[in-house]
C-alpha cells in the first residue's frame, strides 16, 4: 500500500477559511462529511502518512477516491451545512443513528381544522406537534384520558368528525363525553382551537399558569355561589394535578432544559435525551448510534446536538451535556437562531442537575448494553456471527465453543485471571472459572500460566472421534476442547497464548486476541491485524466475550481483596464484624485504611486509641505479600460451577 494517497491535493490548493469537506469514492458516493474552522489544517490530518492514522480513519481515506470542500462565511454556517449534507447523503463513515421510532408518541394534529390528540408512531404527520416518546402505549392513553378532562379537545377519528359536521349529529365519542371538538356540538371551531393551544402550552411546560388560573376561577365561582362552575374547575384542577403526579419535579419549577446522558465505547454509543419542562421530565428519547471514525467525547456531543435540533423548533433555554463540545459557542449561536432567544450549553456539575445526569447516564449505559447483546441473543444473528468469525479467522468450522481469557491486577499485585465460556453464541455462566496467579513477571507470563493450567484439562485429540460417553462415564466438563480461544490483548498476549497451545500439544485449537484501543483482531504469526466491519455480527460477539471476561476478572479480584482484608482484620482481638464493616465504610478502600495513622483510625465510632494502635500494627505486618506456589498442575483448575458475578478461584 502506498503511503501517500493519489488524490491528495496540494497544500496550497486548500484554503484556510472555515468550510465543509466531503470524501467520495470512485463511484461518486459521499463517504464522509466534516466541517473545519481551518480547512487546510483539518484536511492535512487525513493526508498524514497512512501508518500514523487511526485504523478506521485509514480505511475511510483509502476507500475514498477524491475530496472536495466548500468555503463558508462563518463557523455557524459550517455547522448548518454539515448537518444538511449529512442528512442528504447519509454518509456511511459518519455517525449512524438508530432512533426510537418504535416508541409511541402523543400527537396533536395542529394542521387540521379541528386538531385532535392521538397516539401514533408516525413522526411525519403534516403540521403535528409531538410529545414523548412514552415507554408503553397505555402510558400515552392514560395521559390523554387525564388531559382531556382538563382540556376537552377532539379525540375522535377524522371520519367521525366529517360525518358529524355533515349531519349535524355529535360523533359517538362526543355523545359519551369522550370528545370535546366541534363535532360534539358543544364548542365552536375558534373555541376549540383556543383549548388546543392551552393543551399544547400545558404539555410544553406551562403547568403553573394553568394551576393558578383554575384555582383562582374555582374560588371566584365559589364566592359567587356558582357551585356547578366551581365543581367543573375543581375537576379540571384535579386532572391537571393527576398529570403532574406522573412526573416528579427534578429541577426548579421554572427550569426548561434538555439533558443528554451518553454512554459509549469504541464503536457504538447510546444517548438518553431527557426533555425537562417546568422542572419535570416530560419525555425521554432514546437513541443508539454506530461510530465509524474515532471521535472524542466532545465531538460526539456536538453531533448528537446537531441531530437533536437540526429540524427542531422546541429548543429550551438550557442544554445540559456530559462534556462541552469543541465548538460550543458556535453551537449556542446556531441554537439561538432556532429558538429566537439565548441558549446556554452547560455541563451538569453539581446538585440536582448532576444527579439527573447520573440517572440519564446510567440509563444510557444500560441501553448500550442492550444494544450490544440484542444482536447476539437472536438465533439468526448468532449464526451469522459464528459464520463471520469462521471466515474472518480462516477456520475450517464455526467455533461453537469459545473460551475467552483476561488478566487483571492492581498495580502488579493481586494478579487474577478469568475464563468465560460461550456455546452457540450464548454464555455458559455455570462454566466460568477464575484463577489466582501467585508469581508472574508480566501479563504475557500470566496468560501463559493460565492457559497451560486450562489446557492440561483438555483431552488429547482422537483420530477415531471419541464419543462423550467413555466406558459408561461422562467426560469431565473441561475435557471438551474449545474450537476457539480469545485473549484480551494484542500481539504480545497472542504470542504468549500460542506458546501455551504449542507446549501443551493443542495446536488444533484456533486462537486470536482483541486489542481494545482499535477493536482489532490479532492472529498468531501475523504482522497486521484483522479489521472486522463495525456492523459485523462477529465483532459484536467478540466484544461481548471480551467485556464479559473483563467484568468477571474484576469481580473476582474485588471479592478477593475484600476477603483478604476482612480475614486480616478478623484476627485482631477486639474487632468484630460490625467494627470491621464500620472501618471499611469510613475509609472507603483498603489502601486508605492501610495508609491511615492510629489517630485517624481512632476517629471511627467504637475504635479506641489502644485498638487503633493494634489495628495499624497488624496491618503493617500483613502488608508484605504472601507467596504461593505456582505449580501448573491440572488440579489447579477449579471444577466447581461458578455463579454469575462470582468466582471460584483456582489456587495454584
Amino acid at each position: 500500500m502506498a503511503d501517500v494517497l493519489p488524490y491528495k491535493p496540494r497544500v496550497g490548493e486548500i484554503p484556510t477559511d472555515p468550510g465543509v469537506y466531503r470524501f467520495r469514492d470512485k463511484d461518486g458516493r459521499v463517504l464522509y462529511v466534516g466541517k473545519a474552522k481551518n480547512l487546510r489544517q483539518r484536511l492535512s490530518n487525513y493526508f498524514a502518512p497512512l501508518r500514523t492514522l487511526h485504523e478506521r480513519t485509514r480505511r475511510m481515506v483509502t476507500t475514498a477516491a477524491s475530496v472536495e470542500w466548500t468555503v463558508v462565511a462563518t463557523d455557524v454556517d459550517s455547522l448548518q451545512l454539515e448537518y444538511m449534507w449529512i442528512k442528504e447523503f447519509d454518509p456511511p463513515f459518519n455517525v449512524r443513528y438508530r432512533d426510537d421510532k418504535s416508541y409511541p408518541f402523543m400527537a396533536i394534529t395542529l394542521g387540521d381544522e379541528a386538531p385532535r390528540v392521538m397516539v401514533t408512531r408516525n413522526r411525519r404527520i403534516p403540521g403535528a406537534r409531538y410529545f414523548g416518546p412514552y415507554p408503553k402505549v397505555w402510558a400515552v392513553h392514560e395521559t390523554i384520558d387525564l388531559m382531556v378532562k382538563a382540556f376537552p379537545i377532539r379525540t375522535c377519528s377524522d371520519a367521525s368528525y366529517k360525518r358529524a359536521m355533515q349531519t349535524g349529529r355529535p360523533c359517538f365519542p362526543g355523545q359519551i363525553g369522550k370528545c370535546g371538538g366541534p363535532c360534539s356540538m358543544k364548542v365552536t371551531i375558534e373555541e376549540h382551537r383556543a383549548m388546543v393551544d392551552d393543551f399544547v402550552a400545558f404539555m410544553a411546560g406551562g403547568d403553573e399558569r394553568f394551576t393558578r388560573e383554575l384555582t383562582k376561577r374555582m374560588h371566584a365561582a365559589s364566592a359567587a355561589m356558582d357551585y356547578e362552575a366551581a365543581a367543573k374547575h375543581r375537576d379540571k384542577l384535579l386532572a391537571i394535578e393527576a398529570v403532574l403526579g406522573k412526573s416528579a419535579l427534578v429541577l426548579p419549577s421554572d427550569e426548561d432544559a434538555d439533558l443528554f446522558g451518553i454512554a459509549e465505547d469504541e464503536l457504538a454509543a447510546a444517548v438518553q435525551h431527557f426533555v425537562i419542562r417546568g422542572g419535570r421530565v416530560r419525555a425521554v428519547r432514546a437513541v443508539t448510534l454506530d461510530k465509524e471514525l474515532d471521535i472524542s467525547g466532545g465531538e460526539l456531543v456536538e453531533q448528537v446536538l446537531q441531530r437533536a435540533y437540526g429540524d427542531a423548533s422546541d429548543v429550551p433555554r438550557r442544554v445540559l451535556v456530559p462534556t462541552l463540545p469543541p465548538d460550543a459557542p458556535e453551537l449556542e449561536q446556531w441554537l439561538r437562531g432556532r429558538r429566537g432567544r439565548k441558549v446556554e450549553i452547560a455541563v451538569a456539575q453539581r446538585g440536582q442537575r448532576a444527579e439527573l445526569m447520573r440517572t440519564a447516564t446510567l440509563n444510557a449505559q444500560q441501553a448500550l448494553l442492550r444494544h450490544k447483546t440484542r444482536r447476539t441473543s437472536d438465533y439468526v444473528a448468532r449464526t451469522q456471527a459464528l459464520t463471520d468469525l469462521q471466515e474472518a479467522l480462516g477456520m475450517e468450522e464455526a467455533p461453537l465453543r469459545i473460551e475467552c481469557f483476561d488478566i487483571s491486577h492492581l498495580g502488579g499485585t493481586n494478579v487474577v485471571a478469568s475464563m468465560v465460556v460461550f456455546e452457540d453464541g450464548l454464555p455458559r455462566k455455570d462454566q466460568y472459572r477464575s484463577f489466582n496467579i501467585a508469581e508472574t513477571t508480566d501479563d504475557t507470563d500470566s496468560m501463559y500460566q493460565v492457559l497451560m493450567r486450562r489446557l492440561a484439562r483438555v483431552d488429547a485429540p482422537s483420530d477415531e472421534g471419541e464419543a462423550e460417553e467413555q466406558e459408561g462415564r461422562r467426560k469431565p466438563r473441561f475435557a471438551y476442547r474449545p474450537q476457539l480461544l480469545i485473549v484480551d490483548g494484542g500481539r504480545p498476549q497472542v504470542q504468549a497464548a500460542a506458546r501455551a497451545l504449542e507446549d501443551s500439544g493443542h495446536t488444533e485449537i484456533a486462537l486470536c486476541g482483541i486489542a481494545k484501543r482499535l477493536e482489532e483482531i490479532w492472529l498468531p504469526g501475523d504482522d497486521f491485524p484483522v479489521i472486522l466491519p463495525r456492523t459485523s455480527e462477529a465483532l459484536y460477539l467478540v466484544q461481548r466475550l471480551r467485556d464479559e471476561a473483563h467484568r468477571f476478572a474484576i469481580t473476582h479480584q474485588r471479592r478477593r481483596r475484600r476477603r483478604d482484608i476482612s480475614t486480616v482484620l478478623s484476627e485482631i482481638p477486639g474487632l468484630g464484624e460490625a467494627r470491621i464493616k464500620a472501618l471499611l465504610k469510613h475509609f472507603g478502600s483498603v489502601a486508605a485504611l492501610r495508609a491511615a495513622t492510629a489517630a485517624q483510625v481512632s476517629e471511627v465510632n467504637g475504635i479506641g486509641p489502644a485498638l487503633a494502635a493494634s489495628i495499624c500494627m497488624h496491618l503493617a505486618g500483613a502488608s508484605a505479600p504472601r507467596r504461593e506456589s505456582a505449580s501448573p498442575e491440572p488440579a489447579t483448575l477449579a471444577s466447581t460451577p461458578v455463579p454469575d458475578g462470582g468466582g471460584m478461584p483456582a489456587t495454584g
